[in-house]
């Protein structure tokens, strides 16, 4: 859809970076799309609504402003952001499972204005007995960390708790592949822009399969050393994570290996 934009030769913006790979931001951007902060930092033209989504007052802004809106947001992101607008209409306590500073989690606290942010080893807050609490996730979170925060919030004695799995089920199929392969070879590299949650997830993953793991955002980053004595060697990358990049990756790889 950027690529698309950009093409038309008119001044094109993208609120934040459209994703968390530098290296793609940075060649849209020679294209012609510029990343930028806020509304008023763009001066007209079109905007692009990147895959985390946006607060809904951000919307209402750049319409305000007359901006031609390209909506990109991810389906799934915007299947969460309905299920958290749903429970915060209907007077539930929402929780959301995520990073509080991740784009993504931001725009859902504009669907649920209120709503509590939490990480599955932290503690729940406390909140009122015979409560009707609503939980949602973030779409790139752990469905063990989600399972986590529900034992909790079922633990309590509260009226009513309804759950919406929003978790991404390309990132789960993603995360269990990477797990199978870590357990299958000597190394292994993960490959994305270190700003992307689910691709420093696949990282924590494989570390935990007790495989020796490596987080690069491009092939340059890669180490010679790190290959001595291994024979098999693991390869994964992030949801944003362009398959040029892991060409390029593979391809260094094979030159190493003689072919």
């Amino acid at each position: 859809m950027a690529e698309q934009a950009v093409a038309s030769g008119e001044k094109v913006f993208s609120l934040g970076p459209l994703i968390h790979n530098p290296q793609v931001i940075e060649r849209l951007r020679k294209a012609g799309l510029e990343p930028v902060e806020g509304v008023d930092a763009t001066g007209g033209g079109k905007v692009i609504i990147r895959s985390h989504g946006v607060h809904p007052e951000v919307i209402e802004a750049l319409a305000a402003n007359r901006m031609e809106i390209i909506d990109a947001t991810c389906p799934l992101v915007k299947k969460a952001q309905q299920a958290a607008a749903l429970l915060s209409r209907r007077k539930y306590t929402v929780i959301i499972l995520g990073e509080p500073n991740h784009p993504e989690v931001k725009g859902l606290l504009g669907h649920a204005p209120g709503a509590l942010v939490v990480d599955a080893d932290g503690e729940m807050p406390a909140l009122p007995a015979r409560a009707r609490i609503g939980v949602v996730a973030q779409t790139t979170q752990y469905p063990a960390d989600f399972r986590k925060v529900v034992e909790k919030v079922l633990g309590q004695d509260f009226e009513e708790v309804r759950v919406f799995n929003t978790i991404c089920d390309a990132t789960v199929i993603r995360q269990k592949a990477a797990v199978e392969l870590a357990r299958d070879v000597d190394i292994m590299f993960v490959l994305g822009g270190r700003n992307s949650a689910n691709t420093n997830h696949l990282a924590e993953i494989c570390r935990a399969a007790g495989v020796e793991t490596y987080h690069l955002e491009t092939a340059g980053e890669l180490d010679e050393s790190w290959l001595e004595g291994k024979r098999r060697v693991g390869v994964t990358a992030g949801a944003s994570t362009p398959e040029w990049l892991i060409e390029e990756l593979v391809g260094k790889l094979n030159e190493l290996a003689g072919g």
